[in-house]
């Protein structure tokens, strides 16, 4: 294994991560705002 496909492994990992993190933070959001409508009504 080179350094390039190290570099690219790191990037797939780092880029996964950020895509599970985006996801956790919009379910957050989508999680609050129901909960306010929830709490509104």
């Amino acid at each position: 294994m080179n350094e390039q496909d190290e570099i690219k492994r790191r990037q797939k990992e780092r880029s996964r991560l950020t895509a599970i993190l985006l996801l956790l933070f919009v379910a957050l959001v989508f999680g609050i705002t129901i909960a306010k409508m929830g709490l509104a009504s």
